[in-house]
């Protein structure tokens, strides 16, 4: 189609001003852009390869393994619940060719109960090391899901600012450390923001064009979109609001019948949505009546699990007319949303920036992005407010905008809301390709020969580039420069935000440099994964005297500091049972990427720390 026009029911139409890429003709080549774009997206599935290979399992992974193997092999969806199945099924494609082993005596199909947590110890000590080999082809077969998120990001801010936005919301994309950290994962939050970002640009395009074609096509990816995870389900309620404000007012004459017309496109989307979810789960247990599930959260629950007990598998709605209505959705996808709700509702321990608190903080992720995106990024963004707020030329039409912030901005409300507990920023991760396509309007600055302006943009994202790699491939723990970098980030965030069990394989290559450092005590974060996976042989260090007995994972009498090598997990430093706390008055020698510390402790030190916490002095050797 050339360039400035669209098409409509009534033929070709102008562009409105807004969705013209300016000054076209100063844009680079075609050419030139397709080879940088390559070049950007052949960069990044290197990161990806090289990121899957250096790191041993995260927290999450050998569940999300068992549980896709499980669905290629038993063909239900009981396992791992809390997350639709797609990206997993996909991810465990190698590992089924490769004949993998795994046990399925713990298999537990009942409400509320996670037998995916017995199963994969039960995969990790069958398949000993060869687990590592195959984890790292199933990472491999997810890193197209991250290509496709690049590629669309550069697509669609291209039809909206031009070329060279397009190429610096791949950029952004390409270089983002929390994109390279969970899009090397087989976990579903990189992939969400890739379908997530997919389905709202196909919705983008049928309302431009609003023929069946396009809705039949942003049916289909929304439904893709379900599959990776609940988030995207506030779609069905988010998009029918998008289409009142893209159309209102009416400015296309047909009146009634084009409204009706489209009104029924909008309803094909959201039906062919909801049929490629019951589609996939193979209507598994689709129109069951409300009444006849078995629900472990209080909402749904009633009183029945005040306690917050798993298994209950009670139902509010049994023996009421609201029983009596078909859910129609498959069985275990109705579980593993009330399966979700249960865990915000149980108000787990969180932690921020020192403190401990059961339940978390409505400015929870707000408070992460401040610290975990590159503030390269953070300044192209305050770029794109101001330009596009006081510039004329920068900002495309404003209802073409609302279709790109829009979910942004619900996404980071509706997860900010959910303040059960605060563990991992990923949950926002979705946000994330949307706030890219917006930022690309920066580079208009270029095109509007707004010297100034452009300077700025490149060294922002230069900085934010550099800012990345510097970290590499330790993304995972990527903390910007407002807290000092990664080295402190801990200090802020725990859990997947720094510390998910990845540096395992790390710490084994730096005890083959330092034979000396042996025996070895490890705080290991991961309980189930065993060090020995990864060649190691450890034991575990003393507790400190604080050690809550309840909490900590040793049995023996708090010792407090003892002299010897020791490899403790950013987590334990900062954990609640503070079993591991003392190690904050030492100061370690080494680390394995930023979530391992390795400490060396003299006679002198441990005594020096003992003192400090009131314990008595170990004699000398």
């Amino acid at each position: 189609m050339p360039c400035g026009v669209v098409a409509s029911r009534e033929g070709r139409l102008p562009m409105p001003m807004g969705s013209v890429p300016l000054g076209v003709g100063v844009s680079p080549s075609s050419v030139t852009a397709r080879r940088l774009s390559v070049l950007l997206l052949a960069v990044h599935a290197g990161l990806l390869a090289w990121g899957a290979l250096r790191h041993s399992p995260v927290w999450d992974e050998p569940s999300h393994l068992v549980a896709g193997l499980s669905h290629w092999r038993l063909g239900t969806f009981a396992l791992c619940r809390t997350n639709p199945p797609l990206v997993r099924m996909v991810a465990t494609l190698p590992v089924l060719l490769a004949g993998a082993e795994c046990d399925w005596r713990n298999y537990d199909a009942r409400t509320g109960i996670r037998s995916e947590q017995d199963i994969r110890i039960d995969f990790l000590r069958d398949n000993g090391p060869r687990a590592l080999s195959l984890l790292t082809w199933a990472r491999f077969a997810c890193i197209p899901f991250s290509l496709l998120g690049g590629y669309l990001c550069m697509r669609w801010a291209r039809e909206l600012y031009g070329t060279r936005a397009g190429l610096l919301a791949l950029a952004l994309w390409c270089f983002c450390p929390n994109i390279i950290a969970h899009a090397q994962l087989i976990t579903p939050d990189a992939a969400a923001a890739t379908f997530g970002l997919a389905a709202a640009y196909a919705f983008w395009l049928w309302l431009k064009v609003p023929h069946w074609p396009e809705a039949i096509r942003a049916g289909v990816v929304l439904g893709l979109a379900e599959l990776t995870k609940f988030t995207w389900l506030v779609l069905f309620l988010l998009w029918p609001l998008v289409w009142l404000a893209w159309r209102w007012p009416w400015r296309v004459g047909g009146g009634f019948r084009r409204r009706l017309r489209e009104g029924c496109q909008l309803g094909v989307i959201l039906l062919l949505g909801w049929g490629a979810i019951n589609l996939a789960y193979g209507f598994e247990g689709s129109f069951r009546k409300l009444g006849d599930h078995r629900f472990v959260s209080r909402f749904a629950n009633g009183l029945a699990n005040l306690a917050g007990t798993l298994g209950a598998g009670e139902n509010r709605f049994a023996g009421t007319w609201l029983g009596e209505i078909p859910v129609p959705l498959p069985e275990n996808y109705v579980m593993g949303i009330d399966l979700q709700k249960s865990d915000f509702e149980r108000r787990l321990w969180s932690y921020l920036a020192g403190e401990w608190r059961k339940g978390g903080w409505w400015y929870y992720y707000l408070y992460a992005l401040a610290i975990k995106v590159p503030l390269g990024t953070w300044l192209l963004a305050a770029m794109a407010l101001v330009a596009g707020l006081s510039l004329p030329g920068y900002s495309a039409a404003r209802r073409d905008e609302i279709v790109v912030l829009a979910p942004l901005v619900v996404v980071l409300v509706l997860v900010s809301l959910q303040t059960g507990f605060n563990h991992h920023m990923r949950y926002v991760l979705p946000i994330f390709p949307f706030a890219f396509v917006w930022i690309g309007k920066v580079a208009r600055a270029l095109d509007r020969n707004h010297r100034l302006l452009a300077s700025a943009a490149a060294a922002a994202l230069g900085w934010s580039i550099l800012s990345s790699l510097q970290v590499y491939p330790h993304s995972l723990s990527y903390f910007n420069e407002l807290i000092g970098g990664p080295a402190g980030g801990h200090a802020h965030l725990d859990n997947s935000n720094v510390d998910w069990g990845q540096d395992l394989l790390y710490l084994k290559r730096w005890l083959d440099r330092h034979p000396e450092a042996r025996p070895l005590g490890l705080a290991h974060y991961v309980p189930y994964v065993e060090p020995q996976i990864a060649g190691i042989h450890s034991t575990r260090p003393p507790p400190g005297p604080d050690a809550d007995p309840a909490r900590s994972s040793s049995r023996r009498e708090p010792l407090g500091p003892q002299p010897g090598w020791y490899a403790v997990s950013a987590n334990h430093l900062h954990g609640r049972s503070k079993e591991y706390r003392y190690f904050l008055h030492f100061q370690p020698v080494a680390s394995a990427g930023y979530s391992i510390f390795i400490y060396h402790v003299t006679l002198d030190q441990a005594n020096r720390v003992r003192r400090e916490l009131s314990l008595p002095e170990l004699p000398g050797a």
